[in-house]
């Protein structure tokens, strides 16, 4: 028989203050986002342990080599103390070191983030009303998730091996400016085509490095921010002809910008409503009503040759 194996702790919550600010971002022209102040930096984080060291305690009880996932949960919360990044990635690049440092026994291990986003309040201040410093609420919506595995290079020190961040949760309504015709038709179909018509996305993106370790140096850094107003700008200026069409537009320009990623990957629905009705004096008003399942429903990956 052969075995595989891997254990770890899920949704360890993590909020710690005052971490470095994220500042030095290179700016593009689809987002206005240059960076952030970081009093609050909230995290849900994943460990996975991967290791032969650990079967013993499958095959015959003997847990001598296993480290506690209540211990792994204690580990992350004691090092975040000691923390002095800016970004999640860097946060789940320094657990990795941290945990592959103190437990010998570990082989590699996958780390998982989901950042908790905290916005600063908008209270009054000299001049009008400005981002409070202490005050903080947590938002609903899209977020961004991140993905690392750590393995030993010859030396046993901790290499990054993959990483891959992402956006997910969008949810964009264009109502004009988007098409769906000239698309195969037969004794099944029953789909009008409409040149233009309003469309409804839900559209979680995700992105890898040329180099993973380019993430971790701020310069180089794609900041989940930007890849969702760049999403949403793209979306805003291009006429789409197919939810395939405007991902594919989407991926071109996220390459363009970010010379540092090899590539990019989009899952995408349909959400578009369904019309109620139309307004007989003037046909752009319109009632609309939510779908019923089931949604179309597509991926795409474009990566550098």
């Amino acid at each position: 028989m052969r075995m595989k194996t891997s254990y770890g702790k899920a949704q360890v919550g993590v909020y710690r203050t005052y971490v470095r600010p994220l500042e030095g971002l290179a700016a593009i022209p689809e987002s206005s986002f240059a960076g952030r102040s970081n009093e609050l930096f909230a995290m849900e984080v994943d460990v996975e342990v991967f290791g032969d060291n650990f079967l013993a305690a499958y095959t015959e009880g003997d847990n001598s080599n296993v480290v506690a996932t209540d211990t792994m949960k204690n580990f992350i919360l004691r090092e975040a103390l000691d923390f002095d990044g800016a970004t999640a990635e860097q946060f789940l690049w320094f657990l990795g070191q941290r945990f592959l440092a103190t437990y010998p026994t570990m082989g590699s291990l996958r780390l998982t983030g989901r950042q908790v986003p905290f916005e600063p309040a908008s209270v009054p201040a000299t001049g009008g009303f400005g981002a409070s410093h202490v005050l903080f609420g947590q938002q609903r919506g899209d977020e961004a998730i991140f993905a690392l595995d750590v393995g030993r290079d010859a030396t046993g020190l901790a290499h990054l091996t993959n990483l891959s961040s992402g956006r997910v949760g969008l949810q964009l309504i264009k109502l004009t400016g988007s098409s769906f015709a000239s698309f195969q038709r037969d004794s099944y179909t029953t789909l009008p085509q409409v040149i233009d018509r309003p469309l409804f996305i839900y559209l979680d993106a995700h992105w890898r490095y040329i180099d993973p370790l380019a993430a971790m140096a701020i310069p180089s850094y794609v900041p989940s921010e930007q890849v969702r107003d760049l999403a949403a700008t793209v979306f805003h200026e291009f006429v789409s002809k197919s939810i395939q069409h405007l991902a594919h537009e989407i991926g071109q320009r996220m390459l363009l910008r970010w010379p540092q990623l090899s590539e990019v990957s989009f899952d995408a629905q349909n959400r578009l409503w369904d019309t109620a009705h139309v307004s007989e004096a003037d046909p752009k008003i319109k009632v609309y009503y939510d779908p019923r399942p089931p949604y179309g429903h597509i991926t795409f990956t474009l990566a550098r040759s």
